[in-house]
């Protein structure tokens, strides 16, 4: 009797098991970056027993297999935190713990702390690599992604891009020896450095210094004779004009220079000779002396006492230098017969400014907006992955630890070496199948209350037996 007895009840206590790992998946389907887990029975060794026409095997009953994770993607939730992160593929987040341990996770609900370290719910951090803001690429070993100042540093300008039109009908208002750089009066008491009958038309562009501070560029243009030139200068306010030796006339004017078009308006050649502050000029040869195509002046808001401060300045009006010629863009400054006008006129460069917000791209980069229309690239996330993550070991709050099933670790950037890519402002939902998961219980139930009729008979005839006996 107690043979008919012990694969049944070994039988109920496997399916108890069993029920328990579909009452977990239940439990969790709401659970981001949850892992269904799949369970399985399996057959005891079979004892031998004698027969009539020799040994044979009776079974033991079975008893609880294996429970193992299900990596199979969930579905994307939406959230409004752009620090919510969904892997769409393979991968997992690296997070370090507070005693230096390093786990795993799919659930990407993390948040910056009064710290500044991007962390989960449970405070672990995300790991990733300090991007370099000039270059926009990775640098250095995997390492906390922490926050350590919320304040963006200025960048000076570097480059001036100013596309005008020049009216073909405007005639020579600064006629006579040096034209409009011989006009200048960069040291006139009455602040009047360039009379407005003196130039055709002029425009003006913001740029940065080095510690952040505006100041205004101004180039004015006037007609070189009757021909298709014009001549132009640049300019800075003279009472701004740091240069050494910087002096009279000559502060503030930082070049002098013609432009050339053809028959049809297009800009075909231009000149640049660079003001010292003191009188002394020196020309710009295409051949050795651009910087991306550009001719560049020398401005110093600062001075010597800051220890040299100029800063070299692309002028860029619409046409690069391509080692032979000058060549137009598609947007470039020309001579039309209409009113003078400004295009387009823009500096890079920026002041110091707050951090606003973050965006996360899809491969990763964590990208800091600031209050001075600054974006600048500071982290980026790493993923990880296993040759076997079933073989991970869960250790709970949706996280897992790298085991010798699971086999060796290998970090990379989102969309490399096989890894999934980000969404941001998306949280991974559960693969928990709860229609599939019913169907698994009710399929327990079945098993488990057929061995408990095989138990129930088995009492019986066990007192069938007992009641004859006596």
């Amino acid at each position: 009797m107690v043979q008919g007895i012990t694969p049944s009840i070994l039988a109920l206590k496997a399916f108890g098991k069993r029920m328990g790992v579909t009452s977990n998946n239940i439990a969790n389907v709401n659970t981001p970056g949850f892992k269904k887990s799949r369970s399985t029975s399996q057959e005891f060794a079979p004892q031998t027993v004698a027969a009539a026409g020799g040994p044979t095997q009776i079974g033991r009953g079975s008893t609880l297999g294996e429970i193992s994770e299900t990596f199979v993607q969930g579905g994307f939730m939406p959230t409004s935190s752009p620090t919510d992160l969904a892997i769409g593929g393979d991968g997992f987040f690296p997070v370090r713990s507070a005693d230096g341990q390093t786990y795993y996770t799919r659930d990407g609900s993390f948040h910056f702390d009064r710290n500044g370290d991007l962390v989960n719910s449970a405070g672990n951090i995300l790991q990733g690599w300090a991007v370099d803001p000039q270059s926009g690429t990775a640098r250095g070993a995997v390492g906390d992604i922490s926050l350590t100042s919320f304040t963006s540093p200025p960048a000076a300008t570097t480059h001036v891009r100013t596309i005008v039109n020049l009216d073909a009908d405007a005639t020579d208002q600064a006629a006579g020896p040096g034209g409009l750089a011989g006009v200048w009066d960069g040291d006139n008491a009455n602040q009047q450095f360039l009379p407005a009958s003196a130039y055709e038309y002029s425009t003006s562009v913001p740029v940065i210094d080095s510690v952040g501070a505006t100041h205004d560029m101004t180039i004015y243009f006037d007609k070189a004779g009757t021909g298709a030139s014009w001549e132009y200068i640049v300019t800075v306010n003279p009472l701004e004009d740091q240069r050494a030796g910087a002096t009279g006339d000559d502060l503030g004017l930082l070049g002098r220079g013609q432009l050339t078009f053809d028959a049809n308006g297009h800009l075909t050649d231009m000149t640049l000779e660079r003001n010292d502050g003191a009188g002394g000029w020196t020309a710009q040869d295409p051949a050795t002396d651009l910087v991306g195509g550009h001719f560049t002046v020398t401005p110093d808001f600062l001075g010597a006492a800051s220890g040299g401060t100029a800063m070299p300045v692309q002028i860029d009006l619409g046409a690069r230098h391509n080692g032979a010629a000058w060549v137009n863009d598609s947007a470039a400054t020309t001579q039309y017969a209409a009113a003078s006008n400004t295009v387009y006129a823009t500096a890079d460069g920026y002041g110091a400014g707050d951090l606003r917000s973050v965006a996360v791209s899809t491969d990763g980069v964590i990208t800091g907006n600031y209050s001075n229309g600054a974006s600048v690239p500071l982290y980026q996330v790493a993923l990880a992955d296993f040759n076997n993550p079933r073989g991970l070991k869960k250790v709970g709050e949706n996280m897992y630890a790298a085991s010798s099933a699971a086999g060796a670790v290998t970090t990379a950037a989102p969309g490399a070496n096989g890894l999934g890519r980000l969404a941001p402002n998306v949280l991974e939902g559960s693969n928990v199948d709860l229609a599939e998961e019913v169907v698994n219980m009710m399929v327990f139930k079945s098993g488990f209350q057929a061995n408990l009729k095989v138990i129930e008979m088995e009492n019986q005839l066990k007192g069938d037996v007992l009641d004859i006996i006596s």
